[in-house]
């Protein structure tokens, strides 16, 4: 199994699929997890102690830790180093925090320190550059002697120069492979198209037959979401006590539920981006933040509806394929009239479901009318094109 390429910033994409392990492989994988874990939270705890005394503790002090760490300890010298540089990882993420707090950034704005990796609370997770492993016969061979079977659902369109094996929360194993990518160009339409986001549809667009309805994939399998949630809370174990079979068992199946509606999501995402793409040459995309909407009476039917996904999928499908995209402010796009530009004095409650301009009179669905605002601030009509930011990832 492969989900689609995302975005790896830099031209490039990850392609994933999905890997049999057998337990000779997990075992020695999950050994050099060992190593890169003891590896990691060295460099925590010693980062941690010069922060308290006020010390440099970058790059070049970490490397010389590993390297006489790797002298030191045999344990560390039978795992490869290629896997164990992720003390750069940890780097750059203590670098990042550490210039967020000189900038004085808000504390949920801020990148937090690089924390402990816990032995039952993380799961394997390993980097290899490219003189860390090889595709040979189908199979992927990684630095220290572990051989991984590739379930190739496609061809990786390129050499890849790096490779992410991972297990997941339910205990299944991925590789992810970062591809270099070329810029796909589709045919020129000479069609142009704007996008309003909503909960009551996803995606209102200016064609009708390109509208993303409410899929509603998180309230269809609410049932079995409940099922397994009771069964959990009936088996609850005690603070510091092992769960039961029952327990684990309600457990895998709430995490497999709550991964399917996500992949469902993602894939209904996927399809109507690739659709909206295909048949128009220019995107102007509500610059829609949904964050919001987490804390409104719509909470649970904006997450539903997947409206950040949504956008991020078209905004990357677009990219590929070399459309232009304007992300337009959504600042009083409810309120102005399309054809003539007119401002409601008010602001439209959400029930009002029809937009009727006091100026020229028209009369239209709301959302319909906004997405046409999207176009005219685009600049993708004679009328104005104000409020509109680059696209950025």
């Amino acid at each position: 199994m492969t989900t689609a390429a995302e975005t790896a910033g830099g031209g490039h994409a990850r392609y994933t699929y999905r890997l049999r392990v057998s337990s000779t492989a997990a075992s020695a994988f999950e050994a050099e997890w060992a190593r890169c874990r003891w590896i990691w939270n060295e460099c925590a705890a010693r980062s941690k102690k010069a922060h308290a005394d006020d010390e440099k503790c970058g790059p070049a002090r970490l490397d010389k830790m590993l390297t006489e760490a790797r002298t030191a300890m045999a344990w560390l010298r039978e795992g490869s180093s290629v896997p164990q540089q992720l003390i750069r990882d940890f780097a750059k993420s203590r670098a990042k925090a550490l210039k967020d707090i000189k900038a004085r950034l808000p504390m949920r704005q801020r990148a937090g320190m690089p924390k402990y990796k816990k032995k039952h609370r993380t799961d394997p997770s390993l980097n290899y550059t490219q003189r860390g492993f090889r595709l040979k016969d189908g199979r992927l061979h990684l630095a220290g002697g572990i051989s991984l079977t590739v379930v190739w659902s496609r061809d990786l369109p390129r050499p890849p120069s790096s490779v992410r094996v991972y297990r997941d929360s339910l205990g299944h194993w991925y590789a992810s492979f970062v591809v270099a990518t070329t810029t796909e160009h589709l045919p020129a339409t000479g069609r142009v198209i704007g996008i309003d986001w909503g909960v009551k549809e996803t995606a209102t667009t200016t064609s009708d037959a390109h509208d993303l309805p409410h899929a509603q994939h998180g309230k269809n399998g609410a049932q079995r979401l409940a099922k397994y949630q009771r069964m959990m809370a009936r088996r609850r174990p005690a603070k510091g006590q092992a769960g039961s079979k029952g327990y684990r068992h309600g457990k895998r199946q709430t995490a497999k539920l709550h991964k399917k509606v996500a992949r469902q999501r993602q894939d209904t995402a996927r399809k109507w981006a690739k659709s909206v793409v295909r048949d128009h040459d220019a995107l102007a995309v509500e610059d829609f933040r949904p964050k919001f909407l987490a804390k409104s009476t719509m909470a649970r039917k904006a997450a539903d509806a997947a409206i950040g996904a949504t956008k991020a999928a078209l905004i990357e499908m677009a990219r590929k394929h070399g459309r232009t995209v304007h992300l337009v402010n959504p600042a009083h796009t409810t309120m102005d009239c399309a054809p003539c530009g007119a401002r409601a004095k008010h602001r439209l409650p959400l029930s009002e479901r029809t937009y009727t301009c006091t100026v020229c009179g028209t009369v239209s669905p709301r959302d319909k009318n906004s997405a046409h605002v999207m176009l005219v601030r685009a600049g993708l009509n004679p009328a104005s094109a104000d409020l509109v930011s680059p696209a950025t990832c």
